[in-house]
């Protein structure tokens, strides 16, 4: 597959015999996802079924420092309305999807930050490895005031449980490396220096076994989460069309705190 590269960091795809390793690249900005990055992700993601020969798929960033640290704050400038919130939380529902719905089974080699967004890619996986230092969580009740689709919630309720889902959104709090492993959501903490062998023996695991009870496996698992999944999308619009969140964005982008209002 070919690599898409913009100014606005890359998502590149690679094959190498029964593993195809997706890497998100924009180190200078802990590799933050821009409108172009998540569409060149969700291309990948229809595309890799098709790709003959894959058994697993891997996904990384790059630069040692984030999996993936959200979205790029900065293009939130631009909303007006409630109406603008809807429609970016209904295309990030649209890419995790396209990811979620990958018919061979996945895998997140963290090392870093894995925030907002990048928590939402990373839970869309079957499969997460990560190294001590890696961090975990949605701050944005601290950040950003606004919210996610109740798609991303019924996710992180899966594979979090609802307490700490809880204390992710409503404290902000971010979990560390050994908590994230403890509630079951890491299958392993490793070392940095020990991560990619760890990943490969994963990935030689999973290679190894019946591709069809994997497929439709997954399949299930996703109808499973999936049939949870209330209508929403009032509170994306209440959220996104506040005051609060077109302050949260303004203090963000201005390196300040921001000065909550309720309204």
């Amino acid at each position: 597959m070919s690599v898409e590269a913009t100014p606005a960091g890359a998502v590149h795809c690679s094959v190498e015999g029964a593993v195809a390793t997706v890497v998100f690249d924009r180190p200078a900005a802990r590799n933050a996802m821009t409108w172009g990055m998540y569409q060149r992700l969700e291309e990948i993601c229809q595309r890799l079924p098709e790709t003959s020969g894959v058994r697993v798929a891997v996904f990384r960033g790059a630069g040692g420092e984030a999996f993936v640290a959200g979205t790029d704050i900065a293009q939130f400038t631009d909303f007006q309305t409630g109406d603008d919130g809807v429609a970016y939380e209904r295309r990030i529902d649209a890419v995790i999807g396209a990811l979620e719905s990958l018919p061979m089974p996945t895998l997140a080699v963290i090392d870093g930050w894995t925030i907002g967004g990048g928590l939402a890619i990373a839970t869309a996986c079957d499969f997460r490895l990560a190294t001590p230092g890696s961090r975990f969580g949605v701050p944005i009740a601290r950040t950003l005031g606004n919210c996610l689709s109740v798609a991303n919630l019924a996710r992180l309720e899966a594979a979090f449980g609802l307490q700490n889902t809880r204390r992710m959104l409503l404290l902000a709090e971010v979990l560390d490396a050994e908590q994230a492993r403890a509630c079951g959501f890491l299958e392993r903490v490793c070392e940095a220096a020990d991560l990619d062998a760890a990943a490969d023996r994963f990935c030689e695991q999973l290679a190894a076994l019946a591709p069809v009870t994997q497929r439709v496996t997954k399949e299930g698992l996703r109808r499973v989460v999936a049939r949870r999944v209330a209508e929403g999308e009032d509170l994306v619009r209440r959220s996104y069309g506040s005051a609060d969140f077109h302050e949260g964005v303004a203090a963000f982008v201005a390196k300040r705190k921001p000065v909550w209002r309720g309204q």
